[in-house]
């Protein structure tokens, strides 16, 4: 059961950080989207998702770092860690920024949002070609060896 445990965090590390990316980019459409009455509430909210992003980063290096299926390269850690990093604080600072130019922090916060979008379709479509190219493979040439 070592490969099972071995793919389970892998899967924990890369997988499920990409259903998040996806999951925030669609609760933050929603969220500005919302008919709230000013937008201090929105940003607040927000901001909260912002802040909370990055704290799940945490979460998610230390993920990357236990688990032992497969070791990251600069690529990995670049749009895993890095990239999100970045938009999920510049979320959290295009809230703080919407209390005195909200045409501009909405802007921002696009960016933000579109940042999360792409780095989830590349991480999606990274986790394909490995599995792909890379596993499949090696689990065909073990199959064939028994």
């Amino acid at each position: 059961m070592p490969v099972a445990r071995g793919q389970a965090q892998a899967g924990d590390a890369f997988a499920t950080p990409t259903i998040v990316h996806f999951g925030a980019v669609l609760l933050l459409s929603a969220i500005v989207n919302a008919p709230w009455q000013g937008i201090v509430s929105a940003a607040v909210v927000w901001g909260t998702l912002g802040l909370t992003g990055i704290g799940y980063e945490v979460i998610v290096v230390r993920r990357m770092r236990t688990q032992t299926l497969y070791t990251p390269q600069f690529e990995d850690w670049l749009f895993h860690v890095l990239l999100t990093c970045a938009a999920y604080a510049t979320v959290a600072a295009s809230a703080y920024a919407a209390l005195r130019h909200a045409h501009a922090a909405m802007f921002v916060l696009g960016a933000a949002v579109l940042l999360l979008l792409f780095i989830g379709i590349h991480n999606a479509w990274d986790a394909v070609t490995y599995h792909v190219f890379v596993n499949k493979p090696a689990a065909q040439k073990a199959e064939r060896q028994r």
